[in-house]
């Protein structure tokens, strides 16, 4: 990330612009206090502010966290990706716990990463502006302190859930950072908790399609794993070994969506949390994303109508491939089919006391179970040797489904497995690696969409070339294309309804393979 125009940036602290609202941070040095962009406290002299790209390098630097504006409760957007791949690993691994707890340090987190540690330091404080131990120092304390404001949960497992290796670190953190003790932050009202189990609010850059993002998780929910029912999702996790369960719910009001975690072990909460992101993609800088692809025409009534539109990740890496897999040549529903048969007979059970919801009874099989077990499902046995093939590159490689540079590289990583083609190392790429530049050119509901729109038949490579002007956001312009072939189908189930161009749609996919995503 380049540096910071102060003057820009005060202009948007002078304003309270939401727009730079998780874009940057300013440290007051009159009061020691970093802040968000949107702080109702008066605005300090231009004299007094530093500026700063995270909250980590506002902390490092000495500031201390707002308690009026909580920087905690901004939007976690993403502003590095695209710049350093290995900081947005580094970044996934330390939201998953990787620098907490003793014998945790930056050398093993740089060889997990395949860096020299010096290496990884240089690439954080340029991108960054704060050390890999800053980043997860300030992660832990931010969290510990929404904990704190949103919860009743008692101190000790706030400490234990935020990542601290002790009680006494923890205090000491925060009586250094705030001059008084981690229980005289908590606020009046907060929620009681019942158990291991606490509720906190995750914001997200608006607009967010609340509404089209549960309607693809519900056409895609497998039984026992996920229930999608009155405007919620629920799902059951299975992390190390140890399983829980959630419940999520938009608050458009607060721009965020509330989540509820139930588990035995408040250790799991960062590692659900971060997946929660990830599946909804609450790191997208949508506005940004939407004006980009809008710039083409193909593209922009799309965008005007579903301006919110996000690209829906995977839970799990793993999972997510397994479901690419399910569903190559077959429709949405057979592939869930099989994912819940596969789940039933290979899951890790939930016990009672850990679901929130009746109907969620078991976990996705880990890569472990189904590397080692028969797969029973009645599949052709080309797609069963594909599920063991991934199942053992997963072991193998533990980053196989996080970034590896750019999109080419980790789709050639993909097509090394045996049995996944470059539609299914494309759709991994997207919804489990979450490379912004996926881009599946062959999938029949993309081209259908774009055929609709385009009024003509256009071929997959035809559209490659035509997709080269929205990189590095092509995924998002797939999921704008998946939501018109939707419609599209929508209307021509109904009857007497047509269309301008439905005579043309039949040729316009005449030869396209159909394979559909789960």
């Amino acid at each position: 990330m380049g540096p910071l125009d102060h003057e820009t940036c005060y202009r948007a602290l002078q304003s309270r612009d939401a727009r730079f609202d998780g874009l940057l941070f300013v440290g007051v040095t009159s009061t020691g206090v970093y802040c968000r962009p949107v702080c109702s406290a008066r605005t300090p002299k231009f004299q007094h502010c530093r500026f700063f790209a995270s909250a980590a390098a506002a902390q490092e630097a000495g500031f201390r966290p707002c308690l009026r504006c909580r920087p905690e409760s901004a939007p976690d957007l993403a502003v590095w990706r695209g710049t350093s791949n290995t900081v947005s690993r580094a970044l996934a691994l330390i939201a998953e716990g990787a620098l907490d707890g003793r014998g945790r340090g930056v050398d093993r987190l740089a060889e997990r990463l395949g860096v020299g540690e010096r290496q990884l330091r240089r690439l954080f404080v340029q991108h960054l502006g704060a050390s890999p131990v800053a980043v997860a120092q300030t992660r832990r304390v931010l969290f510990a302190k929404q904990l704190i404001h949103e919860t009743r949960m008692p101190m000790t497992e706030v400490a234990m859930a935020a990542g601290f290796s002790s009680v006494r670190r923890f205090n000491e953190t925060f009586q250094e950072l705030f001059r008084r003790p981690p229980s005289a932050l908590r606020r009046k009202g907060a929620e009681t908790v019942t158990g291991k189990e606490v509720t906190v609010r995750l914001r997200y850059r608006p607009p967010y399609d609340w509404t089209s993002m549960l309607s693809f998780l519900a056409t895609r929910a497998v039984r026992g794993v996920e229930v999608v029912e009155d405007d919620r999702y629920f799902r059951t996790f299975d992390l190390g070994g140890a399983t829980g369960s959630i419940e999520l719910f938009h608050q458009p009001d607060h721009q965020s969506l509330s989540v509820r975690i139930r588990a035995a072990d408040v250790r799991l909460f960062p590692a659900v949390i971060f997946r929660v992101r990830r599946l909804f993609d609450l790191g997208a800088d949508i506005a940004t994303i939407g004006s980009h692809l809008a710039a083409d025409a193909l593209l922009a009534p799309l965008i005007a109508r579903r301006p919110g539109l996000r690209t829906p990740g995977g839970w799990d890496g793993f999972e997510t491939a397994m479901r690419a897999v399910l569903g190559q040549q077959i429709s949405v529903a057979a592939a869930r089919g099989y994912a819940g048969e596969l789940g039933e007979k290979h899951g890790r059970a939930i016990p009672a006391v850990a679901r929130i919801h009746p109907r969620l009874t078991h976990a996705f099989p880990t890569p472990e179970r189904l590397a080692s077990h028969p797969i029973g499902l009645a599949i052709p046995a080309a797609r069963l040797r594909t599920i063991k093939a991934v199942a053992h590159a997963a072991l193998a490689d533990g980053n196989l489904f996080r970034p590896s540079g750019d999109v080419e590289t980790t789709v050639a990583r993909l097509l090394e497995i045996s049995g996944v083609g470059p539609w299914t190392a494309h759709y991994i790429a997207l919804r489990a690696n979450r490379e912004t530049d996926a881009f599946p050119a062959t999938d029949v509901g993309i081209l259908r969409g774009a055929a609709a729109l385009l009024r003509e038949k256009i071929s997959s490579a035809d559209l490659v070339a035509r997709a080269e002007a929205w990189r590095p956001w092509r995924a998002y312009a797939a999921q704008h294309l998946w939501s018109a072939d939707g419609d599209l189908t929508r209307v021509a189930a109904q009857p007497l309804k047509t269309g301008p161009f439905a005579s043309k749609l039949p040729t316009a996919m005449e030869g396209v393979r159909h394979e559909s995503p789960l």
